[in-house]
């Protein structure tokens, strides 16, 4: 069992908690991941390791609300326990050698994408951080962005915060200003990171993006999170989640993630009318 010792809400939606997994903080990088059990009934997941404490031996986990087991980890409090959390999986971001990167995060990808930045900074590396949201309620992790990077834009889509716009105008506008970055990181949603590798690309920078596709074993078995990249077929669990943005095959990896949303939404909505239930 893998105790809670740290919650925090970050917005009305995404939720951060702090778990006991000494083996797994040992060998913690930034871009990796974990794949849990709330229970011994529950469906396996996968979530990027959000931060880690190899002297406490503990990891972050931030999610956001979107299914049946996300809600059932919402309604857990400090000294409960998951029942599984396997890991460190997948391959680190390679962050070796970098002067200069821009990081792109949209939405909950913010908190995979916060890692790698403070990586990039303790390694000398200049950072510049381009993040994105909906609007102003829902905005995370603002002051742990600053605190890594040496310029932060911040955008919301309606303008209630900061920039108005889309993460690709505001990464368009620093590349224009005469920024040469060795490399562009974008993590958030699949559209975000295929619009700002169609951004990249004009200008010839190479932009490395984060997959999250469905996944089961997180071992390479199962084929559930099959890419195609660069014509190939990929595993995102053993051969990423980090690939070349530029090779991904977006419109297959777009279709391949709405197949169950349906599915989803279902087992959210009776998640939530259990617990319901259960307070009435």
């Amino acid at each position: 069992m893998y105790k809670i010792v740290e919650r925090k809400e970050l917005n009305p939606t995404v939720t951060k908690i702090v778990v006991e997994a000494p083996y797994v903080a040992r060998k913690a990088e930034p871009g990796q991941f974990v794949i849990l059990r709330v229970d011994e009934d529950g469906e396996r997941i996968p979530l990027t390791i959000a931060g880690f404490n190899r002297e406490a031996g503990t990891v972050d986990i931030i999610f956001q609300i979107v299914g049946a087991t996300t809600e059932k980890m919402n309604h857990l409090n400090v000294g409960d326990s998951l029942h599984d959390v396997v890991g460190p999986l997948g391959n680190p971001t390679e962050t070796e050698g970098l002067k200069k990167v821009a990081i792109v995060g949209g939405g909950v990808g913010c908190a995979i994408a916060l890692p790698v930045a403070k990586k990039l900074h303790d390694l000398g590396c200049e950072v510049h951080s381009v993040v994105g949201f909906r609007n102003k309620d829902i905005v995370i992790l603002e002051d742990e962005f600053r605190a890594c990077s040496d310029k932060l834009v911040l955008m919301t889509d309606d303008g209630s915060y900061g920039v108005k716009g889309l993460v690709t105008a505001g990464l368009e506008e620093l590349i224009q200003a005469g920024n040469e970055y060795d490399e562009v990181i974008a993590i958030g949603p699949v559209i975000m990171m295929k619009f700002v590798c169609q951004t990249t690309a004009k200008y010839n920078i190479k932009t490395i993006i984060s997959m999250n596709p469905i996944m089961i074993d997180g071992t390479g078995m199962c084929g559930g999170c099959r890419l195609t990249v660069g014509g190939e077929t990929k595993f995102a669990c053993v051969d990423g989640p980090d690939f070349d943005g530029h090779q991904v095959d977006f419109a297959e990896a777009m279709s391949r993630a709405t197949m169950y949303k349906a599915f989803e939404r279902k087992r959210h909505e009776e998640t939530c009318n259990l617990f319901k239930k259960e307070v009435q």
